[in-house]
């Protein structure tokens, strides 16, 4: 299964800065049809990149807030149709360019809208439209960036041994953008596109202005803490009380703070009925707790089931239950263990 190039415009982004800050510019080298990119060098450097992009696994609903590729979706105002945001329009005029000539228009227009992103960096970029001959007549539109990579060189002769290589670019590492998505082989969605962003920054995010991204698990799941908490507050306090603001308050500054302790307001019934929303919603959905220094990785179904949470002498202890271990390749003395027995156990701990 490959991708048939149609056309290929290459762009070099020369300097840095923050938005119309800084001196940002670009230069156009060439833009390549079917048949000129079949004996170019690039189609070496390519080959199986776009398959690679397209094959990313990605999650409408990521397990976390800062994730290397995402699901997007265009926005438009309640009652109307697609072709009034901006961004599909932009891909969608790279889709239906008839001529070379068109499509390299098109394709300046893109990389200027792109330079006015902040805290761009300096590299190659590629604007693409393939067709996947196999299953469809609707072409894609790919956008690559390869950003410059600092001290390259390439090896010659025994006596100078390297020569520096100025603009290097490397596939590894490489932002993209695909439109439209392909959920699976053969289905398009074209309210949707993927990108790609394996640093932290957010060019496309800001490039496309346009484009939503669907909440995180982690997003999700606060939220539904916090309605849960908001409405056990408001059963359990008076209205307008004191006590009540001061649940309230505490209850926003636990859902705005990263790393957080144990509450130890809710009972396990209470804990388990606000997590049936949740479970329902994502069955998969992780619980983390760290302990001191010790680290737990369990589901959140797990809870009250297979994992408890007591208290004794006023230290925190955690029991997990399960039917057989399993250890990694770094060896202890542990795995030799005669299990104890429960109540034993128990005695050490309240001892």
């Amino acid at each position: 299964m490959d991708f048939t190039i149609q056309y290929l415009s290459f762009f070099v982004l020369q300097g840095e800065g923050q938005g119309d800050q800084g001196n940002k510019s670009f230069k156009h080298y060439q833009t390549l049809d079917e048949e000129t990119y079949l004996d170019h060098p690039l189609k070496d450097f390519l080959d199986g990149e776009l398959m690679k992009i397209t094959k990313r696994k990605s999650e409408r609903n990521p397990k976390s807030e800062q994730v290397p590729t995402k699901i997007g979706h265009f926005v438009v105002e309640p009652g109307y149709e697609l072709d009034t945001n901006p961004n599909y329009n932009l891909f969608q005029r790279l889709r239906l360019a008839n001529v070379l000539d068109e499509f390299k228009d098109h394709s300046e227009k893109l990389v200027r809208s792109y330079l006015e992103t902040s805290s761009i960096r300096a590299g190659a970029m590629l604007v693409i439209r393939a067709k996947l001959d196999k299953f469809m007549d609707d072409p894609f539109i790919f956008i690559l960036k390869c950003d410059f990579e600092p001290k390259v060189a390439s090896i010659t002769n025994e006596q100078t041994l390297i020569q520096h290589v100025e603009m290097a670019i490397t596939a590894k590492n490489m932002k993209s953008i695909q439109y439209p998505y392909m959920p699976e082989e053969g289905m398009l969605e074209e309210w949707e596109l993927k990108i790609h962003q394996s640093s932290h920054a957010r060019y496309f995010e800001d490039f496309l202005k346009y484009v939503e991204y669907n909440r995180s698990m982690v997003e999700i799941i606060r939220d539904k803490v916090v309605e849960t908490a908001q409405q056990y507050i408001a059963e359990t306090y008076e209205e307008n009380s004191e006590e009540r603001a001061q649940e309230e308050e505490s209850i926003e500054a636990w859902s705005n703070t990263p790393e957080r302790q144990l509450q130890e307001k809710w009972t396990t019934e209470q804990v388990v009925e606000a997590s049936y929303p949740i479970i329902d919603h994502q069955p998969e959905v992780e619980l983390k707790l760290k302990l001191d220094h010790m680290e737990v990785k369990a589901l959140l179904s797990d809870f009250s089931d297979n994992l408890h949470i007591a208290k004794v002498n006023g230290k925190y202890v955690i029991l997990i239950e399960g039917e057989a271990f399993s250890f990694d390749k770094s060896a202890s003395p542990v795995e030799f263990l005669q299990p104890d027995s429960l109540e034993n156990v128990l005695k050490r701990i309240g001892k």
